[in-house]
């Protein structure tokens, strides 16, 4: 088959007047959840399988492109990223970050509706995408991370272990509190009104908890990174002014932001409003004298 040239492989630009603002679809009754596909990754996968669709902008996708990182995967599984802005059509392939390397398509949508004939759900990244099967295995970004950190142990050398079997119920336990206070809090504390107000009570409590825990740890379950602290740290790097006035977090997020992994996926201007002044993320992070495990340069 010949190869298509590289302009007719790309979306056209963001065109709200066209094609609408992007929604999600939501119907009373419909018991299906918004991130439909929920498969795992088999226990023996075999490298160049699997395929990540990420975006920048997003934290959830940044989740999973860390943990791939820390994972070891680079050469195992394959990312590319979708722009950065959107239409009624859902987030598209174009110029900045270049065609789909792996279906050629223009839209993220295709890929949906082509493990779900008449896909009416919410066109999200990140998704893991089978090119066995030729469909999206997953877009629970939560299931896509835990994967990446323990299926892959037989043809990949973790550079650091971020799901230790000992640790993971405590890793979910600090999910279940940091993910509503927050993960999701930073979005509630900015409305008006009373739920505004008590997610901005909720939410500056949680910090406050984060910084005494924080004050005798590296990390957020002692010397290792781990699961629970990627999760919080996707948040943290896009509120990074909200956190300054909390001593000992706001040097543990400058601390993650000096591992590779984390900074080599951080792009403050895929999510950060154009003329945003930024706390200054290369201030030397003094941290607790703690035998600390620490990720390679690689």
């Amino acid at each position: 088959m010949p190869t298509l040239p590289r302009s007719s492989r790309l979306a056209s630009p963001v065109d709200t007047t066209a094609h609408g603002e992007y929604r999600i679809t939501t119907r009373p009754g419909d018991p299906r959840p918004l991130y439909r596909f929920t498969g795992h990754v088999p226990d023996d996968p075999r490298p160049g399988r699997y395929h990540i669709y990420a975006g920048w902008f997003c934290p959830w996708s940044q989740r999973v492109t860390i943990a791939h990182a820390l994972a070891g995967l680079r050469d195992v599984v394959s990312v590319s990223y979708v722009d950065n802005v959107r239409d009624g059509r859902g987030w598209a392939f174009r110029e900045r970050y270049g065609p789909d390397p792996v279906n050629g398509f223009t839209l993220l949508r295709q890929a949906y509706e082509a493990t779900e004939e008449g896909f009416d759900g919410h066109v999200s990244v990140p998704a893991l995408w089978d090119r066995a099967t030729g469909r999206v295995l997953s877009n629970d970004f939560k299931g896509i991370g835990i994967d990446l950190a323990t299926r892959f142990r037989g043809v990949a050398e973790p550079v650091v272990d971020t799901y230790p079997q000992e640790h993971r119920e405590e890793i979910e336990q600090l999910d279940d509190w940091l993910n509503p206070a927050v993960n999701r809090g930073v979005h509630l504390a900015a409305r008006p009104g009373p739920e505004g107000e008590a997610a901005r009570t909720a939410l500056h409590d949680a910090l406050l908890t984060l910084d005494e825990r924080l004050a005798t740890r590296r990390y957020l379950l002692g010397p290792a990174i781990t699961e629970a602290d990627i999760r919080l740290y996707v948040t943290l790097v896009r509120y990074g002014a909200a956190i300054t006035g909390y001593p000992n977090l706001w040097a543990y997020a400058r601390d993650l932001y000096t591992v590779p992994a984390f900074r080599d996926t951080t792009d403050f201007t895929t999510f950060t409003p154009p003329g945003t002044e930024l706390p200054d993320w290369n201030e030397p992070a003094a941290r607790p004298e703690v035998s600390a495990v620490r990720p390679g340069a690689g």
